[in-house]
């Protein structure tokens, strides 16, 4: 971009600029723009609570299981309830017999999205949720999910997840913000595995060797004519990653699964083809893939620049501090705020990287891909 004439860089590096900050200024700016004015919906409330199915997909979840399946059966549904534990490991299914779960045992490691599907199959009632054995529910999390299939619109209802960790919670009260105001306009593609519920009518098989089943349902959901609405005050709660390599496996993981997912459905990408066209340019495949590797190109570019440029220099100062940052949070050491906020900035646009090299490579398996889990499960909001 050297050998450009000044005003044909200048333009080079906005375009650049634009797609790096589009995911996390300039499209949020956009929602801001049109739903300005508007408050959230409201759900109808139903005459009598329908019966509920809460699937729980689980594999080497023993520890928490049993805690788990308490925590649903203490939310304090109104409706007839069955919890159903998808377990693809003896350990898990041994310790879910002990509860009042109803449980399914797959003969191999399959894989969540599989689980999911074997969870849909069985479920006795109509209305399904789906969550994570590791996620503690808000009491009244699942009427707060339930309330909204009174509307025959609604395909699903995305809940609220909050991660026990000052650096992720900062990530997703901002996603959490995204959603609110996707849902304003009509639908959002936020589905988490945490805590999503479903109209099971609605819902088509998944294909087995998806990684990112939540996104895939989203997508499938919203493309036949189903609307996914957030609803805030159902919330799920986990504790964060311990280790930043294990964050980095999940996070490069999820990314080339939901480039994997967005690929299948690639038709929903053009302009006009479906409502939720923008959310998924602005809410996924800028943010996680385009936006990085924009990113990656102006640091180059200013990287080449700094003896001439003090805005470039600027620029690379602050990533080498970032750097810095993020290498003393990988061994222990304590950060400030603004050093968390640049350590968690560099470190997603790394994981947008790698993500996506790891979706090229073809590297995005559906099979279950984890340790036993060793942690407990967060403690229950008993005041919601």
């Amino acid at each position: 971009m050297h050998r450009l004439a000044p005003p044909a860089r200048a333009l080079g590096i906005g375009v650049l600029a634009g797609v790096a900050s589009f995911g996390h200024l300039l499209y949020p700016a956009w929602l801001a723009f049109r739903t300005r004015g508007m408050c959230d919906p409201l759900p109808p409330s139903p005459e009598s609570w329908p019966g509920l199915t809460v699937v729980i997909p689980a594999y080497r979840e023993r520890t928490v299981i049993a805690a788990k399946v308490e925590d649903v059966l203490a939310n304090g549904y109104s409706g007839a309830l069955e919890v159903l534990v998808v377990a693809d490991d003896a350990g898990t299914a041994e310790a879910a017999r002990k509860t009042q779960a109803a449980v399914l045992v797959s003969a191999e490691r399959a894989g969540k999205a599989s689980a999911v599907n074997r969870g849909l199959e069985s479920a006795e009632h109509e209305i399904v949720v789906l969550t994570d054995a590791n996620a503690s529910l808000e009491h009244g999390a699942l009427a707060a999910l339930v309330r909204w299939f009174e509307d025959r619109s609604v395909g699903a209802v995305a809940g609220e997840k909050r991660v026990l960790s000052q650096e992720e919670s900062l990530y997703w009260r901002f996603e959490s913000w995204v959603k609110r105001r996707e849902s304003r306009l009509g639908s959002t593609i936020g589905l988490v595995g945490e805590l999503a519920a479903l109209r099971r009518e609605a819902c088509r098989p998944i294909p087995t060797d998806l990684i990112v089943d939540d996104l895939w349902l989203a997508l499938d959901l919203s493309a036949a004519g189903n609307r996914i609405v957030y609803e805030p005050s159902a919330v799920a709660a986990e504790n964060g990653n311990a280790r930043l390599s294990d964050e980095w496996e999940r996070r490069t993981r999820n990314v080339a699964g939901a480039l994997d997912a967005i690929w299948r459905r690639r038709e929903l990408l053009v302009p006009g083809k479906a409502p939720i066209t923008p959310q998924i340019w602005g809410h996924r495949l800028v943010r996680l893939a385009l936006g990085p590797a924009a990113h990656l190109v102006l640091l180059v570019i200013a990287a080449r620049s700094t003896r001439r440029n003090g805005t470039a220099g600027l620029f690379c100062a602050v990533h080498v501090a970032a750097a810095l940052a993020l290498a003393r949070k990988q061994y222990g050491a304590g950060l400030t705020r603004p050093e968390s906020l640049l350590a968690q900035g560099l470190f997603l646009q790394a994981v947008g990287l790698w993500g996506t090299l790891r979706w090229l490579k073809g590297d995005h398996s559906g099979i279950w891909r984890k340790e036993e889990r060793k942690d407990t499960l967060p403690r229950r909001n008993e005041n919601g």
